[in-house]
């Protein structure tokens, strides 16, 4: 259910009592969907490289009466991951939600002249990552009789070739065979997950791209039939729909969140 959706008359919000863990969430889409989780109610476990601007968002929710912990951390370190898990259960006794969200993405480059450090943290940060946090994840998903929601973000990337991103693509393409894969193997324990086909998105790491290469921006507006780019928030609300209860028989999707980019 989304920020002012009806309720049934009842004040009490759709996510009360849940916990949602959220990666990438110091910035960009992570952060925006860090608001939307709280402002339905959910306790949001905080996770970034970036500790003191995770922990400034993390007060702003408490400011405002929500429930956060900030947990500074790196996906791409398993036991860092099993911790800010841990973290969620000692502190909130549970958890229900998980947007896996940390990315990494470059300009790009041909594949013959991508460096072998670029490739290498290109796949440690969106596979490795995304791998860390599902297998920390589902064991506490797996005790819960309620089972669980897990949303990872992919890419239009994952669905094709985007030009000069060999890497990119790759790794968008593994987050989303390891989301069908993990949706096939839990769905019977109530375990939904789930992709976003995110397109162009105006996060504060697309600015950085676009500061380099300016002529992409229009080049990434044209591609949506929309003519525009993602706003942040935009994207964390298809993650907020499909963990909360509107999508409880979506399991193994791939949700375009692109403008319809991925539509023409």
């Amino acid at each position: 259910m989304s920020k002012g959706a009806s309720n049934g008359g009842s004040n009490r919000r759709p996510m009360s009592g849940r916990v949602a863990m959220i990666t990438g969430a110091s910035s960009g889409i992570g952060a925006a969907a860090a608001r939307a989780f709280a402002d339905e109610g959910a306790a949001v476990v905080l996770v970034a490289r970036r500790g003191e601007r995770l922990r400034a968002l993390a007060g702003k929710i408490e400011g405002s009466g929500g429930r956060a912990l900030a947990v500074e951390g790196d996906v791409v370190d398993s036991d860092r991951m099993r911790e800010a898990v841990e973290a969620a259960v000692e502190t909130y006794g549970r958890l229900d939600y998980a947007f896996n969200n940390a990315g990494y993405a470059t300009a790009g480059a041909l594949l013959h002249e991508v460096d072998d450090a670029v490739f290498r943290q290109t796949m440690d940060v969106n596979v490795t990552g995304v791998w860390n946090c599902m297998r920390h994840q589902i064991p506490v998903m797996l005790g819960q009789s309620s089972g669980g929601s897990i949303v990872n973000t992919a890419s239009v990337a994952a669905t094709r070739a985007t030009g000069a991103s060999a890497a990119y693509v790759a790794a968008k393409h593994a987050v989303l065979g390891m989301t069908r894969a993990a949706a096939a193997d839990y769905g019977a324990a109530n375990i939904r997950v789930n992709a976003l086909i995110v397109g162009a998105t105006r996060t504060e790491m697309m600015e950085e791209v676009l500061g380099q290469h300016a002529e992409l921006e229009k080049r990434f507006a044209e591609a949506s039939v929309q003519k525009r780019m993602a706003s942040p928030s935009e994207v964390a609300e298809a993650a907020l729909w499909l963990c909360s209860e509107r999508a409880s028989f979506v399991t193994g999707a791939a949700m375009p969140v692109d403008g319809g980019a991925t539509a023409i």
